[in-house]
């Protein structure tokens, strides 16, 4: 695991980053199934930053847990911006936090199609706003097999993380 030493730094960066900013982050993981939340708990003191890590692998805890919609689901699929955005805004509602980061992707080596190939990762960052939540979606195709995507979809999901971590 060539990149472990650079992802354990990342995730170092990012516990720092949140303590600085007196941040609470909640992540909401369907194809990494928990690696950014168990990256981060890694980290000695991520305990003071870190409260929810929910792993909503299947569409029926992405409704029952998060409250994405039967009707967002069905209209754009698990992996879309919609549902990211859904996953993003109910970890934030869920936890209390004022930070989230929301991931849903085709890791493979099945479950692709044409317009949603193998490597397709949806990402949602959340900030806590007066008014409602501010939420950036992003969608990135990786290369490589299962292990490389999840592993390149959790290292971008906490340079994200990092981005909304920064005053």
């Amino acid at each position: 695991m060539a990149d472990a030493p650079s992802l354990a730094a990342l995730a170092a960066g990012v516990v720092a980053d949140l303590a600085r900013g007196g941040h609470k982050l909640a992540t909401a993981e369907s194809c990494t199934g928990g690696w950014i939340a168990k990256a981060l708990t890694d980290v000695p003191g991520s305990s003071d930053v870190l409260g929810y890590g929910i792993v909503s692998y299947s569409n029926e805890a992405k409704q029952s847990l998060l409250g994405v919609s039967a009707a967002t689901l069905a209209e754009h699929g698990a992996v879309s911006e919609a549902t990211v955005r859904e996953m993003a805004a109910g970890a934030l509602d869920l936890s209390g936090a004022d930070l989230a980061v929301a991931v849903s992707g085709v890791a493979g080596p099945g479950g692709g199609s044409d317009e949603k190939p193998v490597g397709t990762v949806w990402f949602g960052w959340a900030r806590r706003s007066a008014e409602d939540h501010d939420i950036e979606a992003e969608c990135l195709v990786f290369a490589g097999g299962r292990d490389d995507v999840r592993r390149q979809a959790v290292q971008h999901a906490l340079k994200g993380v990092r981005k909304k971590a920064a005053p």
